[in-house]
Order: C-alpha cells, then structure tokens, then sequence
C-alpha cells in the first residue's frame, strides 16, 4: 500500500519557513517508513495538506500528519481535507476532524461523562468577560486558549490585575491546574481504540506549556488502571473508533485526572515514548483497508 502522510510547509524537510519543532515530523516519518519496510506493507511519502496538484488518487490512504498551520485556515483546511477524502481514504476522517476542530466538542463530551477543568467559552473576549472569569472560577490564575488552535498558540496566562494581551478568535478561559507544573500532563496515544502507549509531558522549570517548543520533556509510563480507565472512556465515548488518537489529562485537585484534549486531527504522537507505535499504526491500517 501506498500511504499519504499529510505535512505542511512548516514542518517539511528544507522547507525555509519549518517550524522548531519540525523534529517531530521526522520522527513520525521514520518510524512509519521502517515499520513500513519491515513488515513489507509497502511505502509512505509526507506531502503538504494544501498543495494544489497532489492526485491523491493514487494514495490508498492518506494521514492527517503534521498539518501545524491549518488553525489560521481552517475553512480552507477543512476543504481540502474533503476533496482527499473523495480521491482516497482518509484517516482520521473529514466528519470526526469538522468535529474535533472546535474545542466547543468537550462541551458534548462532558454530556456523555467526561469529566472536565471548568471552561468558560466566550467569542469576543473583552476587558470585562475576562474579569468576570477570575470571578467565575474564584482564581486569580486562569488560562486562555483558542477554540480553534493548537500547540499552545494563541494561548495565554493571566493574573488578575495584569495585563491582558489581544486576543481577536473565540477563545475559551480555565483556572490554571496547578498540576500541570507538579505533576505534568498525560497524553495516552491510542491506536484503533486500543492503547498503544502513554506518556508525562513537564513544562520547563518557570513555565507551564508542555510543548517541545517551549522546552517541554516527555518520559513513557505505565499508567495507573484507574487513569488508563478514564482515558479509554473518552475514547468509548465517540460515535466511531479513530485510527488514532491522543487524550491528553490532568490531574484535578480530588487525585482524579481530568481531560484537556481529544486531539483526534493532527496530534503528534510520540513515537520515541512508543517504539510499538509504527507496527500498530500500520497494522491497523491494513486492517482497515482490507
């Protein structure tokens, strides 16, 4: 088989604009194209998401990779994404990214059980909105994020009585989990809906972001049943089982992890912490196309 790894201009090879974290992309393209070569499954080439002239129609499958600029482009990320998905298959598919793109779905998932950090969702995030949330969450730690973003971009902390940056997309506002510099952030990686692997992301010393970007560091760990019980429900909550996955939670103040993401669209997946991740990702990938 003949596999897409969907890239973008930031984190390709020689590109002049590649992202510092683009690393990451080299790591998930090596461990698929020696699991490829070993299991004899055939070949995966990185193309970038927006390029015009791709005849996608001879991929058998395409991944949603590294596609680290889409937030800024949503629409027309979304669109392409629809147009892949009629010339091959497209994991995960074009349905489950429209509803994974707006952080608005914790908001469903909380309905069917997922337990969450408190979240204030406000469109227009004004001097007052902002102060009414330091009043709503009782802290005077709160951190904003986008609705539609990722790898921390666009991502604020705010103290009360500081100042308050721009912030012109719909963002969403969340007392600052303490846990996260303590402890650190829990990503478990799942592979079609089974677990593959899992991981403890720590922001660098006087920082709170996890991401490799901002010095972050991750380290595997066999969780906990109780933890790995609680990231697998998130998983059983959706409609349909992903070809992949990454929750990422957080420890709340009752010992009980709470999520932070679902990130089922472009989510790197960590393949040093997971050396089984590449044989399972092209496992079920034949699998599902048969």
């Amino acid at each position: 088989m003949k596999i897409a790894y969907l890239a973008s201009r930031v984190t390709l090879p020689g590109s002049p604009e590649r992202r510092a974290d683009a690393p990451e992309h080299d790591q998930m393209m090596a461990v698929l194209t020696s699991s490829m070569a070993d299991s004899g499954a055939g070949s995966v080439q990185d193309v970038r998401w927006d390029d015009p002239l791709t005849d996608w129609s001879v991929f058998d499958a395409a991944i949603i990779g590294t596609t680290w600029d889409y937030w800024d482009r949503d629409e027309e990320f979304l669109y392409a994404l629809a147009r892949i998905g009629r010339q091959t298959r497209l994991f995960n598919p074009v349905g489950l990214v429209r509803w994974n793109i707006r952080k608005t779905y914790l908001r469903e998932l909380e309905q069917r059980g997922a337990r969450l950090i408190p979240t204030l969702w406000l469109d227009e995030a004004s001097p007052a909105s902002i102060e009414a949330a330091f009043d709503v969450f009782e802290s005077a730690d709160i951190v904003c994020k986008r609705q539609i973003g990722a790898g921390a971009d666009g991502q604020h902390r705010l103290r009360r009585g500081g100042p308050v940056p721009e912030m012109p997309h719909p963002m969403m506002f969340q007392p600052f989990m303490p846990s996260i510099q303590s402890e650190g952030e829990y990503s478990f990686i799942f592979v079609d809906g089974e677990l593959s692997h899992a991981l403890i992301k720590c922001a660098a010393t006087g920082d709170y972001r996890i991401q490799s970007l901002y010095g972050g560091t991750e380290e595997a760990v066999t969780p906990e049943a109780d933890d790995l019980a609680a990231a697998g429900a998130v998983i059983g909550m959706l409609d349909e089982v992903p070809l992949y996955g990454r929750v990422d939670m957080v420890r709340g103040s009752d010992g009980r992890l709470l999520l932070m993401e679902l990130e089922l669209i472009e989510p790197f997946l960590y393949p040093l912490q997971g050396p089984d991740l590449g044989p399972r990702l092209i496992a079920a990938l034949q699998r599902r196309l048969g």
